[in-house]
């Protein structure tokens, strides 16, 4: 029953065959039994018991709030949640509960969906590894699947052999791909969704900039942020997506809804697609594995009639330094709240305002944060304004522009990998700072977030070493829809494998074994 799509376990509820205290307890049991992979932040079990008494009510007098009534999610903890703490992974929130939630957390909420649970994820979302966070770093439960024990030769995954979720999301992808949750919140800035969604072989959707709303996200990015949705399957993040788009007064930068999102066609014909291939894309540490599935998946849309060429995005080389001097300039500017007057953490100097403040940022903030915020006022100085941030300015309409340009001479999709290669190792990826880490493995989602265009993120098969490998397809400003549509198209024909299928194989396997050996 957890491993369903959220298609058929809604079916299961109204059909009866599960009851929504039941379906919640298997989560919240699934969540304690993998404690291990540090998903969680803060697991709701009180209230989603209660949330799932009340679903399982309306079902039962046959009036059901929508297609998500009784279904567990989880939320990464940068989303507010009245009365819940949200604590950005960092000291400086750690009990902090507001006061409201978030508007897409609402809106699920509004459709009945029960809340299990906080993600956890690198502080203020500062990462791609989910490793940097005060609450200790996320570990992919891929790393103790089949494949990868069996590739390390191990009877479960040694503390120096587990691998990394990718971030700044890992919590919500892990959540999702250990079968704790349905569906997770996530938010994207540089591609802090689609990475964990990749590493960890769940679909992972960054919407339109602006189709989601903010409001009640803590902000990163303000310019880039767009809540990001985690599923098992491109239709259910459809779905989700058809709950939570449209305009919120909240949020001035929301933009109406195109159209109410309804299901996506069951057998897309492909031919008269145009797939763009950018070959900037083939960049520096690209493993054969995932180029490999790249030339795959691009073969399969050829064979099938659609026309796949190769295509120029000039700027992409420039990106990932413009989206660094951009994104520490509005980091600068929007943890300037945080100073222990209001809430947070206070520091218990009182020698003068001005030290207690100094001192609360100090002890609130770890090294990442500061760093940045350091660079971003530095960037922002009046003798390095233009130099730094209006040039930044500049070489972002000019990244905007190569998609612009692509897009309008008739390609409709563009496919890319969306990591360099499979999940590393939590050894390996740590003997790198996270600049240097987040500049390495954003290089292929910041762009997006950058022209303010929608992704997706899906597993298309297994590495070598037994770890997911994704691939990304981006598509034209509102063209949501059809890009999750191209993406549907490929998942069904790749086939890509959940954890439980391993587990029940797993299970198998040692009956036999025990059989044998009787």
């Amino acid at each position: 029953m957890l491993s369903l799509t959220l298609k058929q376990v809604s079916l299961a509820l109204r059909e009866g065959r599960i009851s929504p205290t039941e379906l919640c307890r298997r989560c919240l049991n699934r969540i304690k039994k993998t404690q291990h992979l540090n998903a969680y932040i803060s697991v709701t079990e009180e209230l989603a018991l209660k949330q799932a008494e009340e679903a399982e009510s309306r079902l039962l007098q046959g009036a059901p709030r929508g297609p998500l009534d009784g279904i567990p999610f989880a939320v990464k903890d940068n989303f507010c949640t009245r009365n819940i703490r949200t604590t950005c992974a960092s000291r400086m929130l750690r009990d902090y509960a507001p006061p409201y939630n978030a508007t897409v957390v609402q809106k699920l909420l509004d459709q009945g969906a029960v809340l299990v649970g906080k993600t956890n994820m690198d502080e203020f979302a500062m990462g791609s590894g989910s490793t940097d966070g005060v609450f200790g770093p996320v570990r992919n439960p891929w790393s103790y699947a089949a494949p990868y024990r069996e590739h390390t030769g191990a009877a479960t995954a040694a503390d120096s052999e587990w691998v990394i979720t990718g971030g700044s999301s890992g919590g919500s992808a892990a959540a999702v791909a250990s079968l704790t949750s349905y569906l997770a919140l996530g938010s994207d800035t540089g591609g802090s969704t689609r990475n964990p969604g990749a590493l960890c072989g769940v679909v992972a959707l960054k919407p339109t900039y602006g189709l989601l709303s903010r409001h009640g996200l803590i902000p990163l990015v303000n310019s880039m942020d767009v809540p990001g949705i985690l599923t098992r399957s491109v239709c259910d993040a459809a779905m989700v997506l058809g709950i939570l788009q449209g305009l919120d007064i909240r949020d001035s930068t929301t933009i109406p809804a195109p159209a109410p999102l309804t299901e996506l066609p069951e057998d897309l014909d492909v031919k008269n697609l145009f797939i763009g291939i950018p070959k900037e894309y083939h960049a520096p540490g690209l493993s054969e594995e995932t180029v490999a599935q790249w030339s795959y998946v691009a073969d399969m849309f050829e064979r099938a009639g659609a026309r796949v060429e190769q295509v120029s995005l000039p700027h992409t080389q420039y990106s990932i330094v413009c989206y660094h001097v951009l994104c520490c300039a509005e980091v600068a500017s929007n943890m300037a709240r945080f100073d222990g007057l209001e809430y947070g953490h206070r520091s218990d100097v009182d020698s003068s305002t001005e030290a207690m403040y100094a001192s609360t940022r100090h002890e609130g903030f770890n090294d990442v944060v500061r760093g940045r915020i350091l660079s971003g006022n530095y960037f922002l100085l009046k003798q390095n304004y233009q130099h730094y941030f209006v040039k930044a300015q500049k070489v972002r309409r000019l990244i905007a522009d190569d998609f612009k340009r692509v897009f309008g001479s008739g390609v409709d999709l563009l496919l890319t990998p969306t990591t360099l290669t499979d999940a590393a190792r939590y050894s390996d990826f740590t003997q790198e700072d996270n600049r240097t880490r987040s500049a390495q493995e954003d290089v292929f989602t910041q762009p997006v977030n950058v022209a303010g265009l929608p992704a997706v993120s899906l597993p298309t098969a297994l590495s070598r070493r037994g770890l997911p490998i994704g691939l990304q397809l981006i598509g034209p400003a509102l063209q949501d829809k059809k890009l999750l549509s191209a993406a549907q198209w490929i998942e069904q024909r790749v086939g890509f494998p959940s954890i439980s299928d391993y587990e029940h194989s797993s299970k198998s396997r040692t009956e036999r074994e025990q059989t044998s050996a009787v």
